[in-house]
């Protein structure tokens, strides 16, 4: 169902297509994955990892929206990504904040904690 703009005497009917999802989605997972690559900072790494996270999110909805709207799959599936997102920052930070605490640096080449 197209989204509908009403103006002062006349309604345009908007269909956003499926490929502008997907691009943007494949946008952002682009950005996050060279941050994860190119990023020495730990948090800078898990803000990238997040963005990859909104990216599938960004594509599960676009697919339920535009192949089954009458299945609530996509939406849970959503739901499932978010939950996973916020329970990995909270370990993430915790794991930084205890290196932190350690060895006071969240450089990511400096972090070899699991080396002898």
């Amino acid at each position: 169902m197209p989204f509908v703009f009403k103006f002062f005497l006349w309604e345009a009917k908007v269909s956003i297509p499926l490929s502008w999802y997907l691009i943007l989605a494949a946008g952002l997972f682009s950005i996050g994955l060279f941050g994860v690559l190119s990023r020495k900072n730990a948090i800078a790494i898990l803000l990238g990892v997040e963005l990859m996270l909104n990216a599938v999110n960004i594509n599960l909805v676009a697919f339920w929206r535009y192949l089954d709207p009458a299945q609530m799959a996509g939406q849970v599936f959503t739901v499932i990504v978010f939950a996973v997102a916020a329970a990995e920052v909270a370990v993430g930070l915790a794991l930084i904040i205890s290196v932190y605490r350690r060895r006071k640096t969240v450089v990511a080449d400096e972090i070899d904690l699991m080396k002898w």
